[in-house]
């Protein structure tokens, strides 16, 4: 677990701030829709964390598009809009 954390220490470091932010905003926004704090803290957690476990993966996955981009191009390929 140790060498994955450091693999991955920038993407994480990313991750983490953005669920910060995230639970912040969502805290915000249950509180304003249910008027309930307990309720507002259950949901500005829950929803966030399943984000950031699916944003780490959405980066980890744009970071091999990008690898592959790179190193396997084909002479067919063709340029995003293109």
């Amino acid at each position: 677990m140790a060498h994955f954390a450091r693999a991955h220490m920038p993407t994480l470091k990313k991750t983490a701030s953005y669920y910060l932010v995230h639970i912040t905003v969502a805290a915000a926004v249950a509180y304003g829709v249910t008027g309930d704090l307990f309720m507002a803290f259950t949901l500005s957690l829950l929803e966030p964390t399943v984000q950031a476990i699916a944003f780490f993966f959405h980066e980890k996955a744009w970071e091999r598009r990008g690898q592959g981009k790179n190193s396997t191009a084909s002479p067919t390929a063709r340029p995003v809009g293109a």
